[in-house]
């Protein structure tokens, strides 16, 4: 993986900070996975979690990682969602819910990223 490539690369407090950024993410993407979070967490939750500043989170996994907490949640929900499509038969709507989004915002949410709907991604792999 690519995030794994530019980890090894970084040492000390940057390598701290974007290590348990990951760990901290994964256990989240988990929880929204079994149904054990209480909601979606922001920037500033997870920030708080790992006793740093939003900001300097943002730089440090810029820096470290190329890219900022929100597009690394992102797509992991993205992953998370279309692993859920594919695996489970869950509604669009159960899904949504599952992520605490509304069905309607995680329609346009996973069709910003994918250019179709979850709809139309699960017919497309069933066909």
């Amino acid at each position: 993986m690519k995030d794994e490539l530019l980890l090894n690369k970084v040492s000390g407090r940057p390598r701290e900070i974007t290590d348990r950024y990951l760990t901290e993410l994964e256990k989240h993407i988990d929880d929204l996975r079994f149904g054990r979070a209480e909601r979606t967490l922001e920037v500033q939750d997870l920030a708080e979690k790992l006793h740093v500043q939003p900001t300097h989170l943002s730089n440090t996994l810029h820096q470290v990682l190329g890219h900022s907490p929100c597009y690394l949640y992102e797509s992991r929900l993205l992953a998370l969602a279309k692993d859920l499509l594919i695996s489970t038969n869950k509604t669009v709507a159960q899904i949504a819910h599952q992520f605490y989004y509304d069905p309607s915002n995680f329609t346009k949410f996973f069709k910003n990223y994918t250019g179709v709907t979850p709809k139309e991604f699960r017919k497309q792999l069933l066909a």
